[in-house]
């Protein structure tokens, strides 16, 4: 059972506990990402998220990197679309040090000069690391190309001209909107004993000050009108085929039937935020382009998202091959979803592979902590609880019915990447 409070200063709380290891997680989710950047300011949450490791007053930049080891923890951070998050696990009777932690770092991070632009420095290599694959510079072009309004269009990391030109008062002015109690969740799965743990996290959390509410998106990309095309030529390795179909919200009564349909062309996969395109060898895009050497690689994605997204097909081009080939395997396969009825005994195995992605899911009380905080953020945190059955109500004739509904070719946006 899951416990649900709600500070005075907005802040929700989320415990739940499970006794089965003397471990509990701490997680802290604001709502707060890509999704909240237009020009200019593109890149700005990863910024500030790597801002909160610089230390405050009276934690000094490195304490974590000596303090939660030392306590037998591990600590991290990611920024999404759609949320930043960070999480501490540690054992069950150390937990409180990372409550301390985060009701410091909310309000009284530090942002240095110096630190900035340092960091200015080491996000600026992460991105070139990242410009060395060829799919990075085909996946910002095609998602630059799907979305002409939505933020959605912007990479995570950010544009390399924002990185440049952003300064310490940019990023500080973020941090003071999007960091306060009432555009934050806190999560705690794990051996604790909540009606003490509220108590401290009254009294950590319940007297940091609110923030005015942050400005919702409200950007809606309009529907698409035809096929959009994108070719990238740079140096690589081999040829890159990505394609890109218009998707449902996680809210949409379609989310799940075409996360069925995921499953059904590259196999099930794990419900977190990143879940990008995999694939299984008894899948269809494996057994059509993998095994017949088309494609050295190919699979599918789609995730849970707040507003419409996408779902992508991608591919590595086998020597010998062309990236038209590659599309053309790669159309047949939605094609033949659309035209055809996924059989029984088809239906049957992707039931039970996503059955198996969702418990190994809440295999760790990190997991359940992070499904929790991610639920509420896109949906409501009891949607993990619903998604077994809705995934097990989806028919064969769902999957042909969003197929025939999101994969069509006006709502494509396909991208090659040609080495020079």
């Amino acid at each position: 059972m899951t416990i649900v409070h709600r500070l005075s200063n907005g802040m929700l709380v989320l415990l739940r506990e499970v006794h089965t290891a003397p471990v509990a997680s701490c997680w802290v989710w604001y709502n707060v990402g890509s999704r909240n950047e237009g020009p200019g300011t593109t890149g700005i949450s990863h910024w500030v998220e790597h801002m909160l490791f610089k230390g405050t007053p009276t934690l000094p930049k490195g304490s974590l990197d000596r303090l939660i080891p030392r306590n037998g923890g591990v600590f991290n951070a990611f920024t999404s679309n759609d949320f930043t998050a960070y999480y501490e696990t540690l054992p069950a009777d150390r937990i409180e040090l990372a409550l301390e932690i985060e009701a410091d770092r909310m309000v009284n991070t530090i942002f240095d000069i110096d630190e900035v632009e340092s960091e200015r420095t080491v996000i600026l290599a992460e991105r070139e690391g990242a410009e060395n694959e060829p799919d990075f510079w085909l996946n910002e072009a095609v998602m630059a190309a799907a979305y002409q309004i939505h933020p959605y269009r912007h990479e995570v990391i950010g544009w390399k001209h924002d990185l440049l030109s952003m300064t310490r008062d940019d990023l500080y002015r973020h941090y003071q909107r999007y960091y306060r109690p009432n555009n934050a969740v806190l999560v705690v799965v794990g051996d604790i004993d909540s009606e003490h743990l509220l108590a401290v996290i009254e009294r950590l959390f319940g007297t940091l000050p609110m923030g005015e509410p942050p400005a919702p998106v409200t950007a809606v990309e309009p529907e698409q009108q035809g096929e959009r095309r994108v070719t990238i030529r740079r140096p690589g390795p081999a040829q890159y085929v990505q394609i890109a179909y218009r998707a449902p919200a996680c809210r949409d009564a379609d989310f799940v039937p075409m996360l069925m349909l995921d499953a059904v062309l590259s196999g099930a996969k794990g419900m977190s935020f990143g879940g990008g395109a995999q694939t299984n060898r008894s899948a269809r895009i494996y057994r059509a382009l993998v095994e017949t050497q088309i494609a050295a690689f190919a699979g599918s994605g789609f995730r849970a998202m707040i507003d419409p997204s996408l779902f992508e097909l991608s591919a590595t081009v086998h020597e010998g091959r062309t990236a038209d080939e590659v599309e053309a395997a790669l159309v047949a396969e939605v094609d033949r979803l659309r035209d055809e009825l996924v059989s029984e005994a088809e239906m049957t195995k992707v039931h039970k592979q996503v059955r198996a992605q969702l418990a190994y899911s809440a295999d760790s009380v990190t997991n359940q902590a992070l499904m929790l905080g991610m639920w509420h953020l896109l949906d409501r945190h009891d949607r993990i609880e619903t998604l077994t059955d809705e995934l097990n109500a989806v028919t064969a004739e769902d999957v042909r019915r969003v197929a025939q509904r999101y994969l069509i070719d006006r709502h494509r946006t396909v991208g090659h990447f040609i080495p020079t």
